[in-house]
């Protein structure tokens, strides 16, 4: 028969114990990480759009009367340029006198619309303004947004956009 080896091995320790690998199945986590996926993406709600409530007059019947007192008109230009007079403009015998502004804080747009209506307001005794906006072939996409913020911004319940003519279109050449 062999003689065992009962020495201790080199390094002063005693028998050596065989360390198996551990190996954990991750397919359930898996599983449980879709689980959860699957169940947030059904729970949450996800972001609503934001749109702005557009009021379109209707076809039938008469067209509405505006006093020229509560309107005021705007008309966008080109180059970020904005003309506006007092009144609709559709007077042949007493032409609008047009102005210009900007969209600056001050001394522009906005204090034309503040000033305005607190005008109707005193006149009036309640808030009828009525802002026609008209926008040139070369104005952009910006300006009328921008003019619309301003109708938010100044509390401006009643504004309508309305296709410019050729008269208004020429006050930019």
């Amino acid at each position: 028969m062999a003689e065992m080896n009962t020495a201790a091995p080199k390094g002063g320790h005693g028998t050596r114990s065989n360390k198996k690998s551990t190996r954990v199945d991750m397919t359930p986590m898996v599983d449980l990480g879709f689980l959860l996926i699957t169940f947030f993406m059904l729970t949450t709600t996800m972001a609503k759009p934001k749109t702005m409530d557009l009021v379109i007059p209707r076809e039938d019947g008469e067209p509405m009367s505006l006093p020229a007192k509560k309107a005021l008109t705007v008309i966008l230009g080109p180059d970020n340029r904005i003309a506006w007079y007092e009144g609709m403009g559709n007077d042949p015998a007493q032409p609008p006198q047009v102005h210009y502004a900007s969209y600056a804080n001050h001394a522009g747009i906005r204090d034309v619309i503040i000033d305005k209506k607190a005008a109707v307001m005193d006149a009036f005794h309640k808030n009828d303004l009525m802002v026609l906006i008209k926008a040139d072939n070369r104005s952009n996409y910006k300006n009328v947004v921008d003019i619309m913020d301003e109708m938010l911004i100044n509390k401006v319940a009643r504004y309508a956009v309305v296709d410019i003519t050729y008269e208004e279109e020429q006050y930019f050449r």
